[in-house]
Order: structure tokens, then C-alpha cells, then sequence
């Protein structure tokens, strides 16, 4: 297939949490590396790892045990705001026929109470098809890939400080 041609893709990644996950972070939809990797953030280049790791003071997880075990232990919970899409490679820019995710189940079976988007995109699509169901405002952060050059990692880490209690 041609990489400039859209593909209609399901998300391959099923949520993280817990019953004692407080704290939702939604990013938009899978990278071409997350969905090959089958895990949230694996492209090496994206920042998240390394500001959550700053932001709750631990080791940088390196394998996805680790990852898991980091967002678990800190109150957290990963999803995305897009189910499947139309998207080119990993081009947020890109993004077509969305259908949302279902974060009813997240809450319904843990204790979140707020929520942060990873980015623009993800805010907006959570803004538009999550938020009206949910009635939860989200929190929009500065994104952590590597394409927001404009945030040092420095800034990314004081501004995702809030994700904490």
C-alpha cells in the first residue's frame, strides 16, 4: 500500500488501568511504531516515557512491564480519544472518519476523576465525541512527541506536573 494513501485502522491497544487508576491520559491514536511495538508511546523519539518518569521521580522504563507498572503504581490510566480511523502513517494531521473510543468502561471500573489529553488532537477529538458522554472536562497538555519541537523537554516535564495529585 502507498504510504500517502489513507488506511482505515482499529486501535490495536487495549486501555491501561486499574480499580484504583485516578488520573486518564488520552492520547490521540496510535503512532506506525505503537501499533507495531502493541504498546502506548513506542517510538523512541516521543518523550512521554521519559516525562512521566520525571514527573513521578522514577527510572525510565524501558520494557513494557516497566511501563505498565509505572502508570499503574502512580494512579494512571492510558487510552486514546480515537477508536479507528482513516489516518497516513502516523500523520495526526491526516486523521479521517473517527469513531471514538469508549472510555465508559474505564470509568465505570476505576476511580478516575480527571482527565488529560496528550495534545491538541486528542483534546479536540475528545472535545468533540468523548466529553459530551463523559460530562468530565479534560485537561489539554502539550504534546510529547518529538514533532512539538517548540517544548523542551524541560518545559514538557513542568507542565505535566499536574497529572499528579
Amino acid at each position: 500500500m502507498n504510504e500517502k494513501t489513507p488506511q482505515r485502522i482499529l486501535h490495536p491497544i487495549p486501555p491501561l488501568y486499574c480499580a484504583d487508576s485516578r488520573t486518564l491520559i488520552l492520547g490521540s491514536f496510535p503512532s506506525v511504531k505503537s501499533r507495531q511495538g502493541q504498546f502506548f508511546y513506542h517510538h523512541p523519539q516521543n518523550r512521554f516515557w521519559r516525562v512521566i518518569a520525571a514527573v513521578t521521580q522514577s527510572p525510565v522504563p524501558q520494557m513494557i512491564e516497566e511501563k505498565k507498572q509505572l502508570i499503574l503504581c502512580n494512579g494512571l490510566a492510558l487510552w486514546d480519544s480515537i477508536g479507528s480511523c482513516e489516518i497516513i502513517g502516523s500523520q495526526d494531521s491526516s486523521i479521517r472518519n473517527v469513531v471514538p473510543n469508549d472510555v465508559g468502561e474505564i470509568l465505570r471500573r476505576s476511580d478516575i476523576c480527571r482527565i488529560f489529553c496528550n495534545g491538541a488532537t486528542a483534546h479536540r477529538y475528545y472535545q468533540v465525541y468523548i466529553q459530551p458522554k463523559t460530562g468530565i472536562e479534560a485537561v489539554k497538555l502539550p504534546s510529547t512527541s518529538p514533532a512539538n519541537a517548540a517544548w523542551s523537554f524541560e518545559r514538557l516535564v513542568e507542565a505535566w506536573r499536574v497529572i499528579l495529585p
